[in-house]
């Protein structure tokens, strides 16, 4: 026996962090001989030998221990050979196969400098496991970073889950691990059995996973995400066309797959990846709207968390299917014309033993510190964006999305919560920057170099910030010092405009501040403006009863007259599912949304209002164009808070085409109430929410109006209108006539 006993019984109690330097073939002497030595480590082998592959000569080995470990010395050979493990079990079966030690790394040292670096910007296909051939040998190789670790191993069910079996190799100083599997395909199950440096197992998925099991399991899968045949070469086409480009329109449909509709035949079952993309393909192009927005699908263990506690990052949920099964459905969307946007959760991850909390026995991927490292609000952990291997990690997950899935854009959630140190933090629990700021420098920092290499690597894909603070430059260029998001919610009006509206109509003359003063800053930032799922939960009451009345027609009278201003009031869109038909009841994770409502006219009226807001917005470029820019808004009067009334206008730079907006929110019909306009002739009534149509009693001004000579708010003419109770009008204005 050549190996010592002291390496020997390290190597059995699964303590040897360097399984290569034993395991394999060697040069090695024995006494005064050189020769080569094979060693190997069997589960459940009785026997086993070393077959030469050339010649096809069989070498048996002698057996060191019972469980398995086997040794051969071959004096005076000094070339290494290509051979097999031929090995009998106790059970009689006989089985040849490659040497997981008989080969090279598949890392090399520029593939783990760049990581180090935080600059591998595809990671993603060099740690984790992928299926490879190497050598013309068929296996899988795997490769996780866990600089901590005295010892780590792959464990499935193809070696029992014993961390002894299959023990992987560092490289170097880089604190990646490494271990080819010959043999291994797609479908095996397996973790990572880490034995930390003080002395305790960990088993833990793997960061890099593409396709998890359920839960309490949560193994990865061995996956190639890239098996799917794309056919979006046109949409694609057109992205990149449109890059860049703040004048398109984008009305977005947020939607939480499990929950938008469900099987009822099948055990009240979510609908799959294939199943629901025809179905939302069918009624989203419908309703006009131009995106999806997803609820987080990345891998997660808590229904109850909607998808924002994540433990897979790299990975579309097991729920609804297969990797290969989402990129059907953002391919057939893609076919029908809709871009789809991935909610995306950087800011945190949950503190589940399996997953990234404490991974290699330190904090690798967390603070230590928790005035750093832990999130007061959420009971999650904060990532480290200072530590380069950390942010190299969030770096290649965006870009993975887009690469693997060919997504359209990111909406990038809590994004306050990384800027500042404070956060939702008391004095004394929280360390202030290297210049004695609350600004979260490293997570600015990560949060430019990610949205500069989206834009680098996938032109027209949007990165969306979900900020609620007044933080400056989010939405200007990184090369101008912003942090280069194309767009941010607009938390600021939709708070202000939803108190307005939950006011009883009497009482909104006092509050007709909270509707117009969103114009002062409406062009501080590209601006989508969204009513989300966080508006219509947590007993915040659906959007249908917010409404400041108290039946339902009022009600649904309020929230048409809402939405119309919504679409025709600068920023984007964003509206999240059943708030288009006025669901009553606040959204449930569990269910289904209530489409049963969608008989009765004051709940489908609403949904037609919808429809024909997006399709106006999308027929009419004066409306998107300057949606980012003061050149297309110009109040016509904001200051009539006695009548509740609100007037202004969108229009395009050379004033050929103008709209304007009249919205009247109290439930008093005004009689011939007077507007100022800037141009003679005929204004066409485009939208009167209070329609028969949408359930309004269909008071209006018979299709439009013609301008009467009289000054009014600055102008030289005027409109004489009728404006119906609790309604938005829109009436449009062409050159042409």
């Amino acid at each position: 026996m050549i190996l010592t006993p002291d390496e020997l019984d390290s190597f059995l109690q699964a303590k040897n962090g360097a399984p290569h330097d034993l395991l394999g073939m060697h040069p090695a002497t024995k006494g005064r001989a050189g020769g080569l030595v094979a060693r190997a480590f069997i589960r459940d082998a009785a026997t086993c030998a070393v077959v030469e592959l050339d010649s096809g000569k069989v070498h048996p080995m002698d057996r060191l221990a019972a469980e398995g470990f086997f040794e051969l010395f071959l004096p005076r050979r000094k070339n290494l050979f290509p051979y097999q493990l031929r090995v009998t079990r106790h059970s009689g079966e006989l089985r040849q196969f490659y040497d997981p030690y008989g080969f090279l790394p598949t890392l090399g040292e520029q593939d783990l400098y760049l990581f180090n670096e935080g600059n591998e910007h595809r990671s993603y296909d060099k740690l984790g496991s992928h299926p490879r051939v190497i050598g013309g040998v068929a296996g899988v190789s795997f490769a996780v970073w866990a600089p901590g670790a005295a010892r780590v191993s792959v464990v499935g069910n193809f070696n029992d889950w014993d961390g002894r079996y299959h023990p992987m190799r560092t490289l170097g100083a880089s604190g990646v691990w490494e271990l080819f599997i010959p043999g291994l395909g797609e479908g095996e199950l397996y973790k990572f059995e880490l034995f930390d440096q003080g002395c305790r197992i960990r088993l833990k998925t793997d960061p890099y996973g593409t396709y998890f099991e359920a839960p309490p399991g949560n193994a990865a899968i061995v996956c190639n995400p890239r098996h799917h045949q794309w056919q979006d070469e046109a949409w694609l086409a057109r992205r990149r066309e449109g890059a860049g480009r703040p004048d398109q329109p984008i009305s977005v449909y947020e939607v939480h797959l499990a929950s938008w509709k469900r099987q009822h035949h099948d055990g009240n079952r979510p609908y799959t990846y294939r199943e629901l993309a025809p179905m939302l393909a069918d009624y989203v192009a419908d309703m006009g709207f131009t995106h999806v927005e997803l609820m987080p699908v990345a891998e997660h263990p808590f229904d109850g968390s909607w998808g924002y506690q994540v433990t897979g990052f790299f990975a579309p949920t097991h729920r609804f299917g297969t990797p290969e099964d989402f990129c059907f459905f953002v391919d057939h969307l893609h076919q029908r014309g809709l871009g789809v946007i991935l909610d995306w959760v950087p800011a945190h991850f949950p503190r589940d033993s399996f997953a990234l909390a404490e991974f290699d026995g330190t904090h690798l991927y967390e603070h230590a510190d928790p005035r750093q490292g832990a999130h007061q609000d959420w009971g999650t952990l904060i990532f480290n964006f200072g530590r380069n291997e950390v942010r190299g990690f969030l770096v290649a997950n965006a870009l993975a999305w887009l690469d693997r899935y060919h997504l359209d854009g990111l909406r990038v959630d809590a994004v306050a919560s990384m800027l500042y140190l404070d956060y939702s933090r008391k004095e004394g629990e929280w360390i202030p920057n290297r210049h004695g700021g609350r600004e979260n420098l490293e997570a600015m920092a990560f949060l430019r170099e990610t949205n500069r290499l989206v834009h680098d690597y996938y032109p027209g894909v949007l990165m969306i910030a979900e900020e609620s603070t007044a933080f400056p430059g989010l939405t200007q260029p990184v090369a101008e010092g912003g942090i280069g998001f194309d767009l941010k919610w607009n938390m600021g009006w939709m708070h202000d405009t939803l108190k307005y509206f939950q006011k009883e109509p009497v009482h909104r003359r006092w509050h007709h501040n909270d509707l117009t003063f969103g114009a002062l800053y409406q062009f501080t930032e590209k601006f989508i403006t969204v009513f989300s799922h966080d508006e219509v939960v947590h007993g915040k009451a659906s959007m249908l009863y917010k409404m400041g009345a108290w039946h339902i027609p009022e009600k649904a009278a309020n929230l048409r007259a809402l939405y119309a201003h919504m679409w025709a009031w600068p920023g984007k869109k964003l509206l999240f599912m059943g708030c288009e038909f006025g669901q009553s009841h606040e959204w449930a994770y569990a269910g289904q949304l209530d489409w049963h409502l969608c008989q009765y006219l004051d709940h489908e009226g609403i949904r037609l209002l919808v429809r024909d807001l997006n399709r106006l917005y999308v027929a009419e470029p004066v409306l998107s164009r300057h949606d980012l820019d003061s050149r297309g808004f110009r109040w016509i009067n904001c200051h009539d808070a006695e009548r509740s009334v609100v007037s202004y206008l969108r229009l395009d730079e050379n004033e050929r085409v103008i709209f304007a907006i009249v919205g009247n929110h109290t439930p008093v019909i005004r009689h011939a109430h007077r507007i100022g306009v800037p141009r003679q002739g005929y204004w066409r009534e485009a939208i009167n929410t209070n329609s028969q149509y949408y359930g309004g009693s269909g008071l209006g001004n018979d299709g439009g109006k013609t301008t009467e000579e009289v000054a009014a708010d600055g102008f030289s003419q005027s409109l004489s209108l009728t404006l119906p109770p609790l309604s938005t009008t829109i009436l449009k204005w062409t050159a042409e006539g």
